[in-house]
């Protein structure tokens, strides 16, 4: 019989590892042998355990008398799994991708709609999608489903709109999160970083800076501190500017004192040219004032091509005497927004002196504020407005 060293020789070498090991490590380690041989990945883990410094660890996984190193295990499983990486990434970033537009992909700022499927579209896109498609003749569709969009057929979400007001936004001035619906007061009232003016702007000083820094420099700015003349040369430039704005209002004061003076709401209707390559134009209907007979015409981009892939976007508006007259006629005129509309227009007042031979004004510029009005207009059905005008006795 032979003794245990001669075993040891006749088997040509020290006992294996898993003969050392307790119950289940060494389970674990006769496990892993067939897996180390054939390249198998839960074989090479237990093999990376017995060689490396996380022995240990695959001890206690196998251990179930050891809660604090299985909490280890737990909390490392978390990080690097899928539902550690779900529960990394914040509410208010899972919220973002969901409550977003379907459009530009930002959050909405004021209104929110939804096709009859559900998809989003801020108030913006909105309204450009539904001007893209009057200009290209097409129906409006969502950018999602293709599913028909209108006034009549989407609808304001008030459940998003509230959500969204409530996600919390970086300020753009001091960098600090605050809920989207107090983040205008902030950075228009409490913001300390907020951009501001100097009090004495309104004698020519150009200072601009953070809130913080107003009073500072007001007690140190030199602007008060000017001469006369030299003020007086600020202030003449700013009369200038004053002086434009009163002569508007001094010319509407004194056509409202004319003795023959009109006006009427008028519908722009969309239409398209004969071209070979259809224009949108608009028309209103016949309309009476003053006696005499009218038609209004209005064109999107002075006509141009294809207006659609134009960012910016315009109206001009020409005015047609259709009625025979006996003498010239001489008028001033101008369109203002109606009562059932919120397009900004600002007031201009043309003159013209139409006559059987010239009944028709040039093309004038619709005096909207930006392309976002323009699409304003050309997302409705039609356009109302109203029309002034002033008949000039000499």
């Amino acid at each position: 019989m032979m003794s245990g060293a001669e075993d040891r020789e006749a088997g040509g070498g020290p006992a294996a590892p898993s003969a050392a090991l307790p119950g289940p490590a060494a389970a674990a380690a006769a496990a892993g042998g067939p897996g180390e041989a054939g390249g198998g990945g839960g074989g090479a883990d237990e093999a990376g355990s017995l060689h490396g410094g996380a022995r240990p660890h695959a001890e206690a996984g196998a251990d179930p008398d050891a809660p604090p190193k299985k909490r280890l295990r737990a909390a490392g499983t978390g990080a690097g799994g899928p539902e550690g990486a779900a529960g990394s990434v914040k509410l208010e970033e899972r919220l973002y991708s969901v409550l977003c537009c379907t459009v530009c992909l930002d959050l909405p700022k004021a209104s929110v709609y939804q096709c009859t499927n559900g998809h989003l579209m801020c108030a913006g896109c909105f309204i450009h999608l539904l001007a893209d498609a009057r200009l290209k003749e097409e129906q409006a569709t969502c950018p999602n489903c293709r599913c028909e969009i209108s006034k009549s057929l989407c609808c304001r979400n008030l459940a998003v709109e509230k959500a969204v007001s409530e996600l919390p936004s970086e300020c753009g001035f001091c960098m600090q999160q605050f809920p989207r619906s107090l983040l205008e007061r902030h950075q228009k009232e409490e913001c300390q970083d907020r951009v501001t003016q100097c009090k004495y702007k309104r004698i020519g000083c150009p200072w601009q800076g953070p809130y913080h820094e107003l009073t500072v420099h007001e007690a140190e700015c030199t602007h008060p501190t000017k001469t006369g003349n030299e003020l007086m040369e600020i202030l003449d430039e700013m009369d200038q500017t004053r002086k434009k704005e009163m002569q508007l209002y001094n010319s509407i004061f004194s056509l409202l004192s004319f003795e023959k003076i009109g006006y009427t709401e008028v519908q722009f209707r969309p239409y398209r040219t004969d071209d070979f390559i259809t224009r949108l134009y608009y028309e209103t209907p016949r309309l009476t004032v003053l006696n005499q007979t009218w038609v209004l015409k209005a064109r999107v981009n002075d006509s141009e091509r294809n207006p659609n892939l134009s960012c910016k976007r315009t109206l001009s508006f020409q005015l047609i005497l259709k009625s025979k007259i006996n003498s010239p006629m001489e008028c001033s005129f101008l369109l203002l927004e109606g009562p059932y509309d919120d397009v900004k227009i600002r007031p201009v007042i043309y003159h013209f002196v139409f006559s059987n031979e010239s009944n028709e004004t040039d093309y004038m510029a619709l005096p909207i504020l930006d392309s976002v009005e323009c699409n304003k207009l050309l997302a409705a059905k039609n356009i109302n407005l109203r029309l002034f005008i002033f008949q000039i006795q000499k």
